[in-house]
């Protein structure tokens, strides 16, 4: 079986014929989601879906470049509301600097992170952290906000949809947490992200669909959706020279073991 850590099926895209999303996981063998939140505004949406499906989970947070809504994160609002028993992680959280100059939006960047870092240095739940262009600034307040599982901090995380080199890969793994590929580990010009892929060790790593985005080969140009997981975890397998069942096993496990559950 296989588990998406990381999908947005809250999103119309996908909401709207959820009947047929959950049907089409099914029988591709996915047998739980992780719907992250990118707003605080859709988490009752998110967690209604939580309440009515024993399968899938939710993540509290805001997304680094979400600025619709005017409320910035609060502390203790969101250690409030992760209370809820399907919420297992903060995020998506992190730092996105593409296209991004503004120093002032940095910054806003940069608080909005140490927030979420606290919350879960206060609930214990690992922190889903989007990354784009910011690894050194990443690390440093992971470091500063001291949530480096290695270092005897914090409980840990997964850099979600990951992108970077396998100096970077090794780097956040030393630091204890998991590497998470979506869709673009398939497409053909990701021969980086496909080395990293096929040299660290399965008991690092989770897979995800980020779906509605980021269609996985053979379906390029379509909506995502979980069920094409299996598509990614395919990929994989085929590219370390083992099976699907494998893949599955080890980053099934990987998720239980990172998100505490069962």
């Amino acid at each position: 079986m296989l588990i998406d850590s990381h999908c947005h099926i809250n999103f119309n895209e996908l909401y709207t014929r959820l009947p047929e999303v959950l049907k089409n996981m099914e029988r591709k063998m996915v047998n739980k989601i992780l719907c992250a939140s990118v707003n605080l505004t859709d988490l009752s949406k998110i967690l209604s879906l939580t309440h009515d499906y024993s399968n899938i989970y939710a993540s509290i947070g805001i997304h680094p470049k979400y600025n619709k809504n005017l409320e910035e994160p609060n502390l203790e609002k969101i250690v409030s509301l992760s209370s809820d028993p399907k919420i297992i992680a903060i995020g998506e959280t992190g730092l996105d600097y593409f296209n991004l100059k503004d120093t002032n939006l940095i910054k806003l960047q940069h608080q909005r992170f140490r927030t979420h870092i606290k919350a879960s240095l206060i609930t214990k739940k690992p922190l889903i952290i989007h990354n784009r262009l910011a690894t050194n600034d990443i690390i440093k307040i992971l470091k500063e906000e001291k949530a480096i599982p290695k270092m005897g901090g914090g409980a840990g995380g997964v850099i979600h949809c990951f992108t970077e080199s396998l100096d970077v890969a090794r780097e956040i793994i030393e630091l204890g947490f998991y590497i998470s590929f979506s869709g673009i580990v398939t497409f053909k010009n990701s021969k980086i992200l496909q080395k990293v892929m096929g040299s660290i060790s399965l008991k690092n790593m989770l897979i995800e669909t980020d779906s509605p985005y980021l269609s996985p080969i053979p379906h390029r140009g379509k909506v995502n959706e979980p069920a094409f997981l299996y598509d990614i975890a395919k990929f994989i397998a085929n590219f370390r020279n083992t099976s699907v069942t494998e893949i599955g096993k080890y980053t099934s496990d990987n998720f239980y073991k990172l998100f505490n559950v069962e």
